[in-house]
């Protein structure tokens, strides 16, 4: 095997990826042929007319063919899709939006700029948990505005029934800079090393857990910057850790394409397309979309574990353990694994955000960094009640 063929790899490692492997995968090309629901194949991506699909949603057998077409396009084909007229009244819309330019607004002048993945701080507006803002802000609107069988169609073709939605708005003023070139949740919000850790099976795991959507709040000229997207990049297996190499930056830059999106239209990508917002070169035109994280209902555990009270039961007698080395240390990191939460989500990314990273710290790696730091019980159980109190809903 050649050593920089991870095809066959049991972990992926960023030094062994060959960007000449991804340049062979985005050479493909989505034909009209292979999407018979397209009304059109822009860039590689297919175009959906809504006023036309969304009547055939109602009927089970139809709405099972579009959905299976979409999530082969999704998984297999370039990776994307775009809904037009995915709202065919946008009046929602804009009560939505004069509802999250007030909750911008509060928080601003609460906390100012807040904490953005993959983009300068200060150059987006953020509303972290718009799903629910929106929902205690005017229930109405909320009701409303996810009362659309397209949204619904779209996150169960990818994730099956019973999805859990997120949503977080950005709002990119004028002269925005362009996020850096990413892959998204799970994998993409984890560092390089922590990557590198997970197998290569769970790296294929990853994209087929969430859906990455967008809503167009605004139109949405390709000078205001809609998403930058590398079709086909979701078939390169090892990408996770290859997405911050130079060489996969550079032909990401070179090849993306983006496609202007009209008030109302909706996109949708497996979330291991290489994508990033792109730059607002406009002088009046502030792009507002609300980015949607659909979650797969599979992505629960079998039983509730209260793992704060037990890291608090444990503590005194860990640190007992890792001073006196009675324990050796890969085992007692075994021994937290078990009882503290190694992921630092969900939480509440108003109170946690991901500053300094693309994650808050999790309560395993504060468990590891306490016993480092010969915190007394007293000291981490304080930390504990501020770190459950930053998580809460």
């Amino acid at each position: 095997m050649n050593t920089r063929d991870q095809t066959y790899a049991a972990y992926f490692e960023s030094t062994a990826c060959d960007v000449a492997d991804l340049q062979a995968l985005i050479n493909q090309t989505q034909s009209i042929e292979s999407v018979p629901f397209a009304c059109d194949v822009q860039c590689n991506v297919p175009i959906y007319d809504m006023m036309k699909l969304r009547p055939m949603l109602k009927t089970t057998e139809k709405r099972r063919e579009i959905m299976a077409e979409w999530a082969h396009v999704m998984l297999l084909g370039a990776g994307i899709i775009v809904l037009k007229r995915a709202y065919a009244e946008t009046r929602v819309l804009d009560e939505a939006s004069v509802v999250f330019e007030k909750i911008i607004a509060a928080e601003k002048a609460s906390n100012g700029n807040g904490s953005d993945h993959f983009a300068a701080e200060g150059a987006n507006d953020r509303i972290w948990n718009s799903l629910q803002k929106l929902c205690a802000e005017n229930p109405d609107v909320f009701l409303r505005y996810f009362a659309n069988t397209t949204i619904a169609a779209a996150s169960e073709a990818w994730l099956g029934p019973n999805y859990q939605m997120t949503a977080q708005v950005n709002l990119v003023h004028p002269s925005g800079a362009a996020q850096q070139v990413h892959r998204d949740y799970h994998l993409g919000f984890q560092t390089e090393e922590d990557v590198a850790k997970y197998p290569a099976h769970v790296h294929d795991l990853s994209p087929v857990l969430t859906l990455q959507g967008a809503i167009a709040h605004c139109d949405m000229p390709v000078e205001s910057g809609p998403t930058k997207l590398l079709p086909f990049s979701q078939l390169y297996r090892p990408g996770y850790a290859a997405w911050r190499r130079e060489d996969f930056k550079e032909l990401f830059e070179d090849r993306y394409v983006q496609l202007p999106l009209d008030k109302g239209d909706a996109l949708f990508f497996n979330p291991a397309v290489l994508h990033a917002a792109g730059a607002n070169t406009t002088s009046n035109t502030h792009r507002m979309a609300n980015l949607l994280q659909v979650g797969s209902a599979m992505g629960r555990v079998l039983e509730a574990i209260d793992r704060k009270t037990m890291c608090s039961q444990i503590y005194p007698y860990a640190l007992k353990a890792y001073q006196s080395g009675a324990i050796d240390s890969g085992a007692l990191t075994a021994a937290i694994g078990a009882a503290a939460e190694g992921y630092p989500f969900p939480t509440s990314l108003d109170r946690d955000p991901p500053v300094g990273g693309l994650a808050p710290e999790s309560q395993k790696a504060y468990f590891l960094r306490a016993l480092k730091e010969g915190q007394t019980a007293e000291e981490f159980n304080r930390y504990l009640d501020i770190m459950t109190a930053k998580q809460r809903a």
